[in-house]
């Protein structure tokens, strides 16, 4: 397989700060691309990455986002349009999450409710819908979502997460149809992903070790699994619309 060039590519990947989205960080930078990575809260990790990634050669640009606001999104955006005048890739990889049995439906307040599906639903949307008319400017844009097999299959920390997670890939689809011929837009469905803060909030070590255990292949994924797959939605432009699951066979055994 010939390696994956993006010198002149610039890439917006939300949620960069660790984890699954600091992982493609610095896959796409690796590759050539110049990488606007996105924080919430953690500056200091984020300004840690971006030192790492300038240091191997690379370029990585920190903006601090709030993605349920569309004002935040704006501003993101305009700020790319100003410094970079075109924007190739967008991973959409920020969420938010806290862990309310699915039995326990009394826990699961409308705050809660609110703040997962602005953050992981919403959110995705809104920065596709701002981004759309940069990634459509030369006709060979991507939208990669991250997503979650709790969007597949009823399984998952909270039932409000698994909804966003189903919304998201069914944006995906519509997504890929709304930009159409100019964007290709995927998702991967992940399962348990090793070392991560996301996986860390939603399960303690023994819902790790059962989840685990529950895999196929007998293992989580980690962030260089994602990250593979995301370079191989991006190596291509004949796939569109489609969700992978990167979770060691969960969601397709339980199909």
């Amino acid at each position: 397989m010939s390696e994956l060039h993006l010198k002149g590519n610039v890439a917006l990947i939300t949620g960069a700060s660790g984890g699954i989205g600091a992982t493609v960080a610095r896959y796409v930078a690796d590759a050539g691309a110049t990488v606007v990575a996105t924080y919430a809260d953690a500056a200091d990790a984020m300004q840690s990455l971006s030192r790492e990634i300038g240091e191997a050669g690379g370029a990585c640009h920190a903006e601090q986002l709030d993605q349920r606001s569309p004002e935040s999104i704006s501003a993101l955006v305009e700020v790319i349009r100003q410094r970079h005048g075109r924007l190739d890739i967008l991973v959409n990889n920020a969420a938010w999450n806290v862990a309310v049995p699915f039995g326990d439906l009394d826990a699961l307040s409308v705050d809660i409710w609110d703040r997962i599906l602005e953050t992981n639903l919403r959110g995705p949307f809104l920065l596709a819908q701002a981004c759309a008319p940069l990634l459509k400017a030369d006709g060979g844009g991507h939208v990669v979502n991250i997503s979650s097999i709790g969007g597949i299959t009823p399984i998952g920390s909270s039932i409000a997460y698994a909804c966003s997670k189903a919304g998201l890939n069914h944006l995906t689809r519509c997504l890929a149809v709304a930009l159409a011929p100019d964007v290709a837009v995927n998702c991967i469905a992940s399962g348990l992903v090793e070392n991560t803060r996301m996986a860390d909030r939603a399960m303690d070590a023994d819902a790790q070790k059962a989840a685990r255990a529950g895999t196929l292949l007998g293992t989580g994924a980690t962030p260089e699994d994602i990250a593979a797959q995301l370079l191989a939605f991006l190596r291509s432009r004949s796939i569109t619309g489609q969700t992978i699951a990167v979770d060691g066979g969960v969601a397709g055994a339980m199909r």
